[in-house]
């Protein structure tokens, strides 16, 4: 495998994870638009919709790297076998990583956070 085939690797896997981020996102906006009709007839703003779907993305994504990288903690004789030139511990890949993907999370979450921040209480409320 040269190393552009092992870029465009990690590039689809950058890809796969924002767009995996934003589905999820996406779907729980959706899932939760009658809840934020209510909450903006109530009066919230859209600077506190935008806190609250930024902060359960962001939950979720933290969430996920902590289990990813206690994964990749128990399975490091596995992963040590199989990368060559990385420890599969080490401090500046893990933090890269986490780095990278929190900011790919944050990008996923605007759009759908966006989204929230326009919902139309009373065309919500009229749907059943």
């Amino acid at each position: 495998m040269s190393p552009s085939d092992s870029s465009r690797w990690r590039r689809l896997a950058l890809f796969l994870a924002a767009v995996g981020i934003y589905g999820v996102l996406a779907y729980l906006v959706t899932q939760r638009r009658r809840e934020i009709g209510i909450r903006v007839a109530l009066g919230s703003t859209q600077a506190g919709i935008l806190k609250l779907v930024l902060r359960e993305g962001l939950v979720l994504a933290g969430t996920g790297l902590t289990l990813g990288i206690t994964g990749a903690a128990a399975l490091r004789k596995a992963v040590e076998n199989e990368i060559y030139g990385v420890r599969p511990l080490d401090p500046l890949v893990l933090g890269s990583v986490v780095v990278l993907l929190g900011v790919v999370a944050l990008a996923a979450c605007l759009l759908p956070a966006r989204r929230a921040m326009r919902v139309d209480p009373v065309s919500v409320l009229s749907e059943q």
